[in-house]
């Protein structure tokens, strides 16, 4: 038996209503949207989500340091173990990524063997990764390393329990919504916890694909991931967990507060995204119109847009952004710190530019407004 799917109440429908409302409206503003609008700022959605959920195990890295070692940076200042961290998240999004849209797709016990691997292989030299446990396993309680807050399942349970979810994934509750499936796939794999290391960044990436999967957005528009990274919802993360969850492996009990939680999640990632979109899609307008006016190349705008929205940009990476031989980018870059547009930062390899002070203002007034995220259920 696993955590069962709960009825929604009138208040959960409409909020997962206005979630779909908003996702649709996104999706048709994806699709006229310029692709090298949007490029940057896919981007930048799959550093967050990386950056949220690895620090959400204690992992801490900033986006704008993984937008770069996604690049292929090596001058990131950055730990080595926060290095891999990051990497194999990449590498596990990329594989999500890579599902959404592929025909005949099923889920497998080797599907999520295979994640997991990919996530934790880094960490387990002696090839325990990709395979479930062999003992038992606890989550500590924040804080309190000697206090257990939840008891999985003894690991002699694990084929039958991961058979099952797979089974559900797969034919279960297919009537449901999908973002309400994608939530009760992320709360059973948790509470399993097959693995012995690395349920929680599982749970999470299964989460997203099986949101993908649905196929309204792509997946860096999709998942919840960066939004649970949030200090202050990291916390209530943990708590509605531990609330509807137990102690230890108990799926009898009402799911129903967590489905909201979820729905919380999804409705202000989604305000958070569309915010982005707008903001990007202004800033890009105006920085445009200013290159036009004082002789700055079209190309050239691809690195201001970086330089504002990331508060930096590198010549390399503007080089693939705009396919440019080495030359074209060193003088492109040149010209713009000439103009005082930007001002470099650091030594020859660490390098990067931020905006200078003949950068518009304008633009970097815009992306200092605050962003205000509505709670559906205030109200």
């Amino acid at each position: 038996m696993l955590y069962e799917t709960p009825a929604l109440t009138p208040q959960d429908r409409d909020v997962l209503a206005h979630v779909d409302a908003m996702r649709e409206s996104l999706r048709h503003q994806v699709q006229r949207t310029p692709t090298k609008w949007t490029a940057d700022l896919r981007k930048t959605l799959t550093a967050q989500a990386i950056a949220g959920s690895n620090s959400i195990e204690g992992y801490t890295v900033d986006s704008v340091d993984v937008e770069d070692l996604l690049d292929g940076e090596q001058e990131v200042a950055v730990s080595a173990e926060n290095r891999a961290e990051t990497l194999a998240y990449q590498h596990a999004m990329a594989y999500v990524q890579s599902l959404h849209d592929t025909p005949d797709f099923r889920y497998e016990k080797s599907l999520l063997n295979s994640l997991h691997w990919v996530l934790q292989g880094h960490h387990h030299p002696g090839m325990t990764a990709g395979r479930w446990r062999k003992g038992g396993v606890w989550i500590n309680e924040p804080g309190q390393p000697a206090q257990a807050a939840y008891v999985a399942p003894d690991a002699d349970e694990l084929p039958s329990l991961t058979h099952e979810l797979i089974t559900w994934l797969n034919e279960g509750d297919l009537e449901a919504h999908t973002l309400v499936r994608a939530a009760m796939a992320h709360l059973n794999l948790v509470k399993i916890h097959p693995w012995s290391d690395g349920n929680g960044r599982m749970s999470r990436s299964l989460q997203t694909l099986v949101i993908a999967r649905g196929g309204v957005l792509a997946p860096e528009f999709s998942s919840i991931e960066s939004w649970l990274g949030a200090p202050g919802n990291t916390w209530e993360y943990y708590k509605v967990l531990k609330q509807v969850g137990g102690r230890e492996w108990s799926p009898g009990r009402d799911t129903a507060l967590w489905i909201r939680f979820n729905l919380l999640a999804y409705h202000q990632q989604t305000q958070t995204v569309q915010h982005r979109i707008d903001r990007s899609t202004r800033c890009w307008i105006q920085l445009a119109e200013f290159g036009e006016h004082n002789g700055v190349d079209e190309r050239q705008v691809t690195a201001l847009h970086d330089a504002a929205r990331a508060g930096r940009v590198r010549r390399a990476r503007y080089q693939r952004a705009e396919n440019l031989s080495n030359q074209q980018s060193v003088r492109d870059i040149r010209a713009l710190v000439e103009a005082e547009l930007l001002l470099p930062v650091g030594n020859t390899k660490a390098r990067y530019y931020v905006p200078g002070p003949r950068f518009p203002a304008p633009v970097l007034e815009e992306l200092r407004q605050p962003m205000w995220l509505d709670d559906p259920y205030d109200d």
